[in-house]
């Protein structure tokens, strides 16, 4: 556990919003490896096409700065950077679909392993992801769920992983119409429903957007800097971004979940 603020109020919380991927489920860990690849090949049949390692610095770079947001915005910048080396791009949504159809090929046993009960949900859950809602709910918090996977797909994997139940709140995902959604909508109206005080809001998230959403409303945010291939230690690629989105807590999972809580929840004096 890493406390980058130390001078924030803690213990107040009436309510707790979470980034589903990466943060509570590891089913899409490796999704960048789709990713990256597949807008390279786009970007690789363009006239002004530059190298491929020149290729992927260029998707690496806005792939990364978009992750948190809704998937259709890295599609949506695809199609600019298709225009710009002189190609004729699809839709972002055409993109959206087939970044998904190889994506879906790469956890579809994932996601099955998981119905028929092949696969354990520990092997699929961010390590204590479970212990630590039940705490929270223990202490009468409302929990939310907000990510920018397909609300359909969140809600499906949110069940097969046995946590659908915890979010009381609400459990939101990115809609076809993507101007419909956003962590920042979901945060706004968390704030306003439940007549919360800023200090009142905590946020757990492994991405730029949720941290800086959180923060922006004077909630506490703690940047969950998971390694969703190895499940063990810190990424320091997450840590430096969720600490540059300014996130007060940095941990890597909820295996030290009693130290977080007496942090999180400090004794009153």
């Amino acid at each position: 556990m890493e406390i980058i603020k130390d001078d924030i109020h803690r213990g107040r919380f009436k309510a707790a919003i979470f980034d589903f991927d990466g943060t509570i489920s590891l089913i899409r860990a490796g999704w960048q490896d789709v990713m990256y690849p597949y807008f390279v090949e786009v970007l690789a049949e363009t006239p002004q096409a530059e190298s491929q390692e020149q290729l992927e610095r260029v998707v690496r770079d806005f792939v990364d700065f978009l992750t948190g947001k809704q998937t259709i915005y890295q599609c949506m910048q695809l199609v600019e950077e298709v225009e710009k080396r002189g190609g004729v791009p699809l839709t972002p949504l055409e993109y959206k679909h087939e970044y998904l159809r190889r994506l879906w090929e790469q956890i579809e046993h994932r996601v099955h392993g998981l119905e028929d009960g092949s696969i354990e949900r520990e092997t699929m859950l961010v390590p204590g992801s479970v212990e630590l809602l039940q705490e929270l709910k223990k202490r009468g918090l409302t929990l939310y769920l907000a990510s920018g996977t397909d609300e359909p797909y969140v809600l499906h994997e949110a069940a097969v992983l046995g946590v659908a139940d915890f979010f009381d709140g609400g459990i939101y995902g990115a809609l076809e119409r993507y101007e419909d959604f956003s962590k920042e909508k979901v945060i706004q109206e968390i704030i306003k429903g439940h007549d919360l005080a800023g200090e009142e809001l905590l946020g757990f998230g492994d991405g730029y957007v949720e941290i800086e959403n959180v923060k922006a409303v004077g909630g506490y945010a703690v940047g969950v800097a998971s390694d969703e291939i190895h499940q063990k230690g810190i990424n320091e690629w997450k840590r430096e971004r969720l600490t540059k989105a300014g996130a007060d807590l940095i941990i890597p999972d909820y295996r030290g979940l009693s130290e977080l809580i007496t942090y999180l929840f400090p004794p009153e004096e």
